[in-house]
């Protein structure tokens, strides 16, 4: 039976800084009735992920709408079709679609994408971040066999799924950036990295010079700023350098930039290769990764490093997590 109400989190007011909890309200409303060519959804799994910070912001630079205040957040979420009417959908599929943070969705029925229940035996790892490692690694650093890979924010949902990317591409060496002497310790134990340089143990080029004496040859960069600067420095000649996200200037709130001083004349004479990639360029590489993800779970050639939090009332508790570093890996809600 279809509950006459259910909760959502709204945003209460703008940051003015990091993420805290008195920043949403969770609202209890009707379940929404869907009408003719829509999809009742019972979502039961929803992802957070660092840009949620940057559409907390009034404004930003990402193409994509930002939240409103006393408005339901949204993001990636997994559920089951509840009702379909006029669609070719029918109650207990399950499908993946963009209204999260709520425990029940009504959407159009283009706006959902169903999904293989067969192809990943957890439904949370539909919501992997492995789009972005793969589109990042494969097609902006374009990593080679016998390669020296450096990934930057190597603890979080895209790097932790970027290192194995790397080394199923055939690099000889993968160095990552994390915040914590522990988690160093898990990318190198359980996640393949070969070396790990830690923010705030010495200047990362130092750190990164002696991770890699003989150069960078492909950079998976999710952080920009100083590390950014760090593997132009050291990066080889022919080197490949994929700018993915900006976790530097995202996480640090509306209005604190985070710049990077470039030397064209040095980029030039070594003939690097420096681009910007964004998965909404590159949406269909999303089949093909869900494909290759669920075989590599099955076989062993990848693991899904996730933090996993229940209920909807822990939904802010996670976003806030996430932001201050907390978990290893993506970070999952149930709900």
């Amino acid at each position: 039976m279809t509950p006459r109400t259910h909760r959502e989190v709204r945003l209460a007011a703008r940051p003015q800084g990091p993420v805290t909890d008195d920043l949403f309200e969770i609202v209890e409303v009707p379940v929404p009735e869907p009408g003719p060519g829509q999809v009742l959804v019972r979502n039961t799994v929803m992802g957070v992920a660092a840009v949620m910070r940057t559409l907390m912001d009034e404004t930003s630079v990402v193409p994509m709408p930002p939240y409103k205040i006393g408005e339901p957040l949204y993001g990636s979420a997994v559920g089951e079709v509840v009702a379909a009417p006029g669609t070719g959908l029918k109650p207990g599929d399950l499908v993946e679609h963009q209204l999260g943070w709520r425990e029940y969705a009504v959407l159009d029925a283009e706006q959902v994408q169903p999904l293989d229940p067969g192809l990943l035996s957890d439904p949370a790892a539909c919501l992997s971040q492995g789009p972005t490692a793969w589109m990042g690694v494969v097609h902006g650093a374009e990593v080679r066999p016998g390669d020296t890979v450096f990934v930057t924010g190597a603890a979080g949902g895209v790097g932790t799924l970027a290192g194995q990317v790397a080394r199923l591409r055939g690099a000889a060496r993968i160095i990552g950036s994390t915040g914590s002497q522990e988690k160093a310790d898990r990318l190198i134990k359980e996640f393949g990295y070969d070396a790990v340089v830690i923010r705030g143990a010495g200047p990362i080029a130092d750190q990164l010079r002696t991770a890699a004496p003989e150069g960078i040859d492909a950079v998976f960069d999710n952080v920009g700023g100083e590390q950014l600067q760090a593997a132009l420095a050291l990066a080889n000649r022919g080197a490949r350098i994929a700018i993915v996200g900006a976790l530097s200037s995202q996480l640090g709130g509306e209005g604190n930039p985070t710049t990077v001083e470039i030397d064209p004349l040095s980029l030039l004479s070594r003939s690097i290769t420096l681009r910007g990639v964004a998965l909404y360029d590159h949406l269909d590489l999303i089949p093909e990764w869900n494909q290759r993800f669920g075989e590599g779970l099955r076989d062993g050639t990848f693991t899904f490093p996730h933090a996993r939090l229940r209920g909807i009332e822990q939904a802010p508790r996670a976003l806030r997590e996430l932001t201050e570093g907390r978990h290893l890996g993506a970070v999952i809600v149930e709900l």
